[in-house]
């Protein structure tokens, strides 16, 4: 019987992992959820571990060009009625590099008998479960090049909105990085030289003025501490947010916070839905398929929800009745999928519905970029305003004594 290993949580939210016996990654996942277990990830141990371990300690992730230009080229050679080996051939002579390598290790293993969809199971680092799996399907619908098909519209689509959020945090990023530093100089550097002539006036400073003057002080006395602190925040916050406890509670915040958990359920319901919905066109069941799905979703607490929908879509076989009591799919997304149900076109209806919230999400960060421009806009002239202030109340109070 196969063995798999596993990464789990437990009824305390612990995270756990170990090795289990089972005929299947769907049976493996019901035996762990016998045990009381939720899992998150199940992996088939080979015979071929060792390369496995070797693939994860050297295989680095390529370039997402790289990537998508093998899908495609793949796709191409194989519809021309290139045979996969020699397709393969042809590629590893077309890249350089790591890829060369990765190609290379296919090439050999496709010559020993192996399938294509094991040999990229071997790198996990550079081709993710979704692209095994849908490899897998292919092989065995013999449909492989309209499977690399789909796999380069969606690594398109991915990539796309994964430059739109970039693009929207770039800006931000940037002007506040330029802020501080400019604030962080002035206070150093340029306040220290002024603190004598507010200090010996007398009078009670102005409160950004004194604001100011307490900052640069702290700033220019005991900045190591400042620095030593902030470093070891932020490592304790990177550990933190790494444990089983502490990626729950930030994605509980997320799902909490009123702008940010509209942003994340919709990325949930086209991540769930458009890989769902290619899984089952590629001939995937839906129980394997489902527990692929889990597996995508970047928020734990919606994984859970979504895992413990599986068991019931499993069961009773309604599968929009049980996404919509999650209460992640918004109420048309679901008729649409139990419209899909009904009418036999499961598949399409999920792409669909994919589709239209991928559009939705990407007007949203289009939306977010749009504000985000005049609210940086306030943002710095707050700043400034609040500079100007601290420097000119002092002054012109020290002008009024003095005409006095």
């Amino acid at each position: 019987m196969p063995l798999f290993s596993h990464q789990s949580f437990n009824k305390k939210g612990e995270q756990v992992s170990g090795k289990i016996d089972a005929t299947s990654i769907a049976a493996a996942k019901d035996l762990l959820r016998g045990q009381g277990l939720m899992p998150t990830k199940i992996t088939p141990l080979t015979e071929n571990n060792e390369r496995q371990w070797y693939s994860f300690l050297f295989d680095k992730p390529i370039a997402f060009k790289s990537l998508l230009l093998f899908t495609r080229q793949l796709s191409v050679l194989l519809r021309s009625g290139v045979p996969l080996l020699q397709a393969i051939e042809l590629l590893t002579e077309q890249f350089d590099g790591q890829m060369q390598r990765i190609l290379t290790s296919i090439k050999d293993g496709l010559k020993s008998g192996e399938s294509f969809a094991s040999e990229l199971a071997k790198h996990p680092r550079v081709f993710s479960n979704i692209y095994i799996q849908l490899a897998r399907a292919g092989e065995a619908s013999g449909k492989l090049e309209l499977i690399l098909d789909r796999l380069t519209v969606y690594l398109e689509r991915s990539e796309e909105q994964k430059k739109r959020i970039k693009s929207a945090m770039t800006q931000p990023i940037i002007l506040l990085s330029v802020t501080a530093l400019v604030v962080i100089g002035f206070i150093m550097f340029i306040l220290p030289s002024m603190t004598d002539m507010f200090t010996k006036s007398g009078q009670a400073l102005p409160g950004p003025t004194q604001l100011m003057m307490d900052a640069s002080y702290l700033l220019t006395n005991h900045y190591i501490k400042i620095v030593c602190g902030l470093a070891l925040l932020i490592t304790t916050f990177s550990y933190w947010k790494q444990t089983a406890s502490g990626r729950l509670k930030i994605d509980t915040f997320l799902l909490n916070a009123p702008l940010i958990s509209y942003f994340v359920k919709t990325k949930a319901v086209v991540q769930f839905s458009k890989t769902l919905g290619m899984l089952l066109e590629s001939g995937v069941h839906l129980p394997e398929a489902l527990d692929i799905v889990s597996n995508i979703i970047d928020n734990k607490v919606l994984v859970h929800k979504l895992s413990a929908a599986r068991d019931k879509i499993i069961k009773e076989g309604k599968i929009a009745k049980h996404l919509k009591e999650t209460g992640i799919f918004p109420s048309i997304a679901s008729y649409m999928i139990s419209t899909g149900e009904q009418s036999g076109r499961l598949a399409q209806m999920l792409t669909t519905v994919g589709n239209d919230y991928d559009d939705e999400l990407n007007e949203i960060i289009d939306g977010l970029t749009a504000a985000i421009n005049p609210i940086m806009t306030i943002l710095l002239a707050g700043i400034v305003v609040f500079i100007v202030l601290s420097i000119f109340l002092p002054i012109m109070q020290m002008g009024d004594i003095a005409g006095i």
